[in-house]
């Protein structure tokens, strides 16, 4: 079994408060991308898990999130199979762009079928809650939707809006838990801007959203700590682009345009100034 595994980008995301289990509520509207891995499943006859990845900083026992997603399917519904996992990185690791919670999602998605479990969409959400707090948003499948509580609580925007983006990856590993930290210390100091609910209203519209629409609570604590952000920021701003964001903890930056032509333009003039950072061309999907 062969299985596509995309990346999400945040479009708007209000870090509100400190939980008392040290998660935090947040409210954000997740837009899922064409950047994929792909996944490979392959049946074993015995019980065990197996994870195989070629990129470095990808985990292969039991700290990665397959791992983990396979286990919790065997354990939960009694499965006395095996499986054995490869995953093709394209989505770059540490960087915002929830791949790991995809990879975990896509997982969860393909052994309910290869397992032939029957569990429902309702079942594995719950389940992929269990995992992490990004992942119950790629098991609905939809290119939008908002996610509440630490993220797990899924509502699916109707729209066919779809959007080219040009997203800047700076070849650094951020740490998620680091930059919440930061946001602990000086949330005072932080403003919540925009409002994620006439920014949802606008691409139910199929609008390109304005750049005041658009905004992440993390962004100012990222680009503070790790400068290569604020500097990708820059460059997109020098093309005339507009609006940019950051996604999730970063250190991705990306743009909205216009077309796949104005987006693919917009990465050759910065590939020719800044071979250290990667560049990709995606869509909504």
């Amino acid at each position: 079994m062969i299985l596509n595994s995309y990346a999400k980008l945040n479009l708007y995301l209000a870090v509100l408060n400190k939980r008392k289990d040290n998660y935090h509520n947040i409210e954000t509207l997740f837009q899922r991308i064409s950047l994929c891995d792909k996944i490979i499943l392959k049946s074993r006859r015995d019980d065990l898990i197996k994870v195989a990845c070629a990129q470095p900083g990808v985990p292969q026992d039991h700290t990665n999130l397959c791992w983990r997603a396979a286990k919790l399917l065997q354990d939960t519904c009694r499965v006395k199979k095996g499986v054995d996992i490869r995953i093709i990185k394209r989505i770059p690791v540490g960087a915002g762009l929830g791949g790991g919670s995809s990879n975990a999602a896509t997982l969860l998605l393909g052994l309910n079928k290869a397992w032939r479990l029957g569990l429902s969409r309702g079942r594995l959400v719950k389940l992929a809650s269990l995992i992490g707090s990004d992942v119950p948003f790629f098991i609905y499948e939809r290119a939008f939707a908002l996610g509440r509580g630490r993220g797990e609580r899924i509502s699916p925007v109707n729209t066919s809006a779809r959007f080219w983006h040009i997203l800047v990856v700076p070849k650094i590993i951020v740490s998620t838990p680091g930059i919440y930290r930061g946001w602990d210390r000086y949330s005072g100091l932080t403003t919540i801007r925009g409002d994620v609910k006439i920014l949802t209203s606008v691409i139910r519209k199929k609008k390109v959203p304005e750049a005041g629409l658009l905004f992440n609570s993390l962004e100012e604590i990222t680009t503070a700590l790790y400068p290569q952000v604020r500097r990708a920021k820059e460059a997109l701003a020098g093309l005339g682009l507009k609006p940019i964001l950051m996604s999730g903890s970063g250190p991705s930056v990306f743009g909205i345009v216009s077309s796949r032509k104005e987006a693919l333009s917009a990465s050759r003039q910065l590939k020719n100034k800044n071979r250290s950072w990667r560049f990709f061309v995606v869509r909504t999907f």
